[in-house]
């Protein structure tokens, strides 16, 4: 009889949890949809595996190859993430700090990029906004 008074808790907190997860994965999903919409891509693109990615790194002008670095290597992906982010940043006027509280904050910056006033402006990379993109 107790154990199952100690288990309606946590199933009450893994339903908790669950919808809390859901919400923050449909704002991600609903952001960068309306992110890819303002660059001129597809907003669909947002929830295809890898062809975000793709895109992603076009709306930024950043090379392809980046892709497999991003997928295959944690410790570069780490820092390239970061790129990424000030580049995306960037690519729709906003400065360095922003795309580093896109980084660490996404869930609160990427709705900010996503439903805010900024325009896209063209790849941050290709402007010089960003790093070389050797």
């Amino acid at each position: 009889m107790q154990e199952q008074q100690a288990a309606q808790p946590s199933g009450a907190f893994l339903a908790l949890m669950s919808v809390i997860y859901l919400a923050v994965l449909v704002v991600g999903i609903a952001s960068l949809w309306k992110i890819f919409v303002k660059a001129g891509q597809p907003g669909w693109a947002a929830i295809v595996p890898f062809y975000n990615l793709y895109i992603l790194l076009n709306i930024v002008g950043r090379p392809i190859w980046w892709m497999a670095m991003l997928l295959l290597c944690p410790p570069a992906a780490f820092i390239a993430s970061i790129i990424l982010s000030i580049d995306l940043a960037k690519s729709f006027g906003k400065d360095t700090g922003f795309g580093i509280g896109l980084f660490f904050l996404g869930i609160i910056f990427g709705p900010m990029l996503a439903f805010g006033d900024a325009q896209y402006q063209g790849p941050a990379a290709a402007s010089g906004g960003g790093m070389a993109a050797a």
